[in-house]
């Protein structure tokens, strides 16, 4: 699928996806968040794709926000649906996918942009990134998840405060609040990701599925998440990599496993 909007880059079992619109610091608009859910579908149903990398162009922005012009003008059910219908598309959908996924936070990463980056598996930032959530300051809240993912991540406390005033942090702060994981100068943030992807890639590409989706049943109203982890690590044993990793283990040799 040609992109106008964003870039899609696969190399040695990682598929790198960039938002790609430097003149409006890669503002997340309609089009913007369609084409990232086809990148993101196509790159975790490729049997190659072990590890997805989210990451902005140039040096300012990973996402500086959304695309205001497009909703400045909606009504109650229009936002409603704005709202909705991203979620679905592609806050809600990142979260859910059984390929892990790692923002790499390159500069701003503002309202949708930073909900975009909490959508992830983990996060990694630039010295230079600022993260925020400042949609009070027009007269409307975070709508792709941010009052709800952002009290994971930091604390009810801190979130209220980001959100509430609007305000920025940096980057060292998002690491001492658990926001972001690590924090490394611009040039060496694209080479940490694809470090860590690496490291994943050695594992057992089903037996992450299964995790993902136990770790996230934990947030998840009305689930059990102790039960859903029982459940995972019950389909483990059905699995040719439950078979390879095992006996690799105990025949004390690297581990070859089929994936997905």
């Amino acid at each position: 699928m040609a992109y106008e909007n964003i870039l899609s880059d696969f190399s040695n079992g990682i598929t790198t996806i960039t938002i790609n619109r430097p003149s409006k610091l890669n503002a997340l608009n309609k089009a913007t968040i369609e084409e990232l859910h086809h990148a993101f579908d196509d790159a975790n149903q490729s049997k190659d794709t072990k590890v997805i990398i989210v990451t902005g162009s140039g040096e300012k922005a990973f996402v500086a926000g959304a695309d205001i012009s497009e909703f400045a003008d909606f009504n109650v059910e229009e936002g409603g649906r704005l709202a909705a219908k991203g979620q679905e598309l592609l806050f809600d959908f990142v979260e859910n996918l059984s390929t892990p996924v790692i923002a790499a936070v390159n500069g701003f990463a503002l309202g949708g942009g930073l909900e975009l980056a909490m959508a992830c598996h983990f996060r990694l930032a630039s010295s230079n990134a600022k993260m925020g959530l400042p949609e009070v300051s027009l007269g409307v809240i975070p709508g792709y998840g941010g009052t709800q993912r952002l009290p994971q991540l930091v604390g009810k406390g801190r979130a209220m405060e980001m959100v509430i005033t609007a305000g920025m942090i940096d980057a060292n702060q998002a690491l001492n609040y658990g926001l972001v994981n690590h924090v490394v100068e611009a040039d060496e943030l694209l080479p940490l990701a694809e470090k860590f992807a690496s490291k994943i890639m050695r594992n057992s590409s089903v037996a992450i599925a299964e995790a993902i989706s136990a770790i996230n049943a934990n947030y998840k109203d009305g689930v059990d998440g102790y039960q859903a982890e029982i459940e995972a690590f019950g389909n483990c044993f059905g699995t040719q990599d439950f078979k390879e990793g095992t006996t690799a283990f105990l025949e004390k040799r690297k581990a070859d496993f089929p994936g997905k």
